[in-house]
């Protein structure tokens, strides 16, 4: 007996009329996904740059007698707050797509997987949340939190290109011919997009942007990985100029050409918010743009190595 033949008439009836094939819905399911964990990022960051990360003292109730933030708190509990209920509109948006995907399960497991996998994160984060107000903002707890978004901002990335058939094993298109050594070098830009977003994460714990008052820092030099942090910085930067240089050296055309060239918009607007903030006293709004630049590098590098690797080689 199969698995659909076990379920209740009631359920039947409502999975007959799930869609089974990628429709638009589930391409914009997919889009929406991604801005939701971009936004994600950029309101994290906001509750620590307004000094909000004890908005709500504890959790997992706001304080110890209400669920949500009270007026008495005022604009600290408000935005950490908000920030909490936007893991729940991710979960629903995951959630849909799952519903979105139940009659591709098997047939587009990709996406059915990478779906799953956003949604069983949204706990994930909420504990790591949790732990972080409860350990009064623990640099390192919060450098995790940090790092998980943005490893939910690659999963979007691969699951907006496999929605749309832009790679994968069902790809709508036969991408143009690129040069051997383009699969490497974009491979090469994305983990060093990883490496330096997580040294990022070790300068932000030692600077002074705690999200409140008496939050500890990591007590590192904050200079020194402030240039330790530059090294992969110069690698991405040398990478994308290099995949540039081979998409008009061969006039290759299509997703990679438009992927390189984002990628490369991307980094020089991280490397120039990353040098101003840098010789203007680290200003709260311009590190909540690098962090902003840091889930745009972390999607435009895994769009580009995920076009290169499906790429044929010349």
């Amino acid at each position: 007996m199969s698995t659909a033949s076990r379920l209740p008439k009631s359920v039947q009836r409502f999975t007959a009329k799930l869609p089974t094939e990628v429709n638009r819905t589930i391409q914009r399911l997919s889009v929406l996904s991604l801005i939701g964990q971009t936004v994600l990022v950029v309101t994290g960051g906001a509750v620590r740059l307004t000094a909000s990360g004890l908005g709500c003292p504890t959790w997992p109730r706001c304080t110890d007698n209400s669920l949500v933030n009270t007026p008495e708190m005022g604009i600290h509990g408000f935005i950490e707050f908000g920030n909490r209920m936007l893991t729940f509109a991710l979960a629903a948006v995951a959630a849909l797509m799952l519903v979105y995907l139940w009659n591709l399960r098997k047939e587009r497991r990709d996406l059915f997987m990478l779906a799953l996998g956003l949604l069983a994160s949204i706990p994930a984060q909420a504990i790591i949340g949790g732990i972080t107000v409860l350990s009064n903002l623990n640099p390192w707890v919060v450098g995790l939190h940090f790092l998980v978004s943005m490893a939910l901002v690659v999963f979007a990335t691969l699951l907006v290109n496999r929605a749309f058939g832009r790679t994968g094993r069902f790809m709508k298109q036969v991408l143009p011919a690129l040069p051997s050594v383009a699969r490497p070098v974009m491979l090469a830009v994305a983990v060093f997009s990883a490496i330096a977003v997580m040294l990022g994460v070790v300068v932000t714990g030692a600077g002074p942007h705690a999200g409140d008052a008496d939050a500890p820092r990591n007590d590192l030099d904050w200079d020194l990985f402030s240039h330790i942090h530059a090294v992969p910085a110069y690698l991405i930067t040398a990478g994308t100029l290099l995949a540039v240089y081979l998409v008009v050296r061969h006039k290759i055309g299509g997703p990679f050409r438009t992927a390189s060239f984002l990628l490369l918009a991307v980094t020089l607007l991280q490397a120039v918010i990353g040098f101003t903030q840098y010789y203007n006293g680290i200003p709260a709004l311009l590190v909540g743009a690098h962090m902003l630049g840091a889930a745009l590098l972390m999607s435009a590098s895994t769009n580009a190595a995920d076009i290169a690797k499906y790429s044929p080689a010349k």
